[in-house]
């Protein structure tokens, strides 16, 4: 018979074992829910799928998330939005010229949101936004209007610096937005936009737009005051 120094030390382990489980569900859940609106999109995915895929009970996924609604946000907040603040050190940390940040925000962009399974939320929110208005202005909130503020803080100082031709700068985040939302939407739709016989190598396309936008955002040498 087990001795009760064993048996408590087992209860222990137990316990122990089932508060990591507890601490690890909303992280679970937020995973399987990530990969589900991207594979279904938001209306198609159903709460019921996103607890079976995170092992758990519909009765757990809404104890931490009441609606699906609120695991959306969750989602967005925990894998886009919360990277704000680092993002914006970064941003102040950055010691070279413009047009390098320029080229560094371009691929950085790439490597962490649009060759991941996180640009298919933009796909997402670009194809039911109209359908979730409540939806829509909080992605907006939380990810859009960052993002932009981010870019025309770059610009702001490529012109404030002189290597930056004056220039219209609410504009002017339009001229990366454009090409990498292109981009994110080639990926998820199989590249239906491109010519068969092109194949489009997105490190190689990033390099060659970030090359394009600075021939003609660039101040002319000597120009700056």
């Amino acid at each position: 018979m087990p001795s009760p120094s064993f048996l408590a030390t087992k209860l222990r382990t137990v316990s122990v074992k089932r508060e990591r489980r507890k601490e690890a569900r909303p992280g679970e859940l937020l995973d399987a829910a990530l990969d589900l609106f991207v594979e279904k999109g938001f209306a198609a995915t159903r709460s019921e799928e996103v607890a079976a895929r995170a092992g758990v009970s519909k009765g757990t996924l809404f104890l931490y998330f009441p609606t699906k609604e609120e695991l959306f946000k969750a989602v967005v907040r925990e894998n886009l939005s919360g990277h704000f603040t680092g993002w914006n050190k970064e941003f102040e940390a950055f010691e070279g010229s413009t047009p390098d940040m320029l080229r560094h925000v371009m691929r950085l962009w790439w490597q962490r949101i649009g060759a991941t399974r996180l640009s298919g939320i933009t796909k997402l929110m670009m194809s039911e936004g109209s359908n979730f208005p409540e939806l829509a202005a909080f992605y907006q909130a939380e990810v859009v209007m960052p993002g932009h503020d981010l870019l025309r803080r770059m610009f702001r100082r490529g012109v404030e610096r002189g290597e930056f031709r004056p220039l219209d700068i609410d504009m002017a985040i339009y001229t990366i937005v454009a090409p990498m939302i292109f981009l994110m939407l080639s990926k998820h739709s199989s590249n239906i936009c491109m010519a068969p016989s092109i194949a489009l190598d997105p490190e190689q396309y990033i390099a060659m737009q970030a090359e394009t936008l600075l021939s003609g955002l660039c101040a002319p040498a000597g120009s700056a005051s």
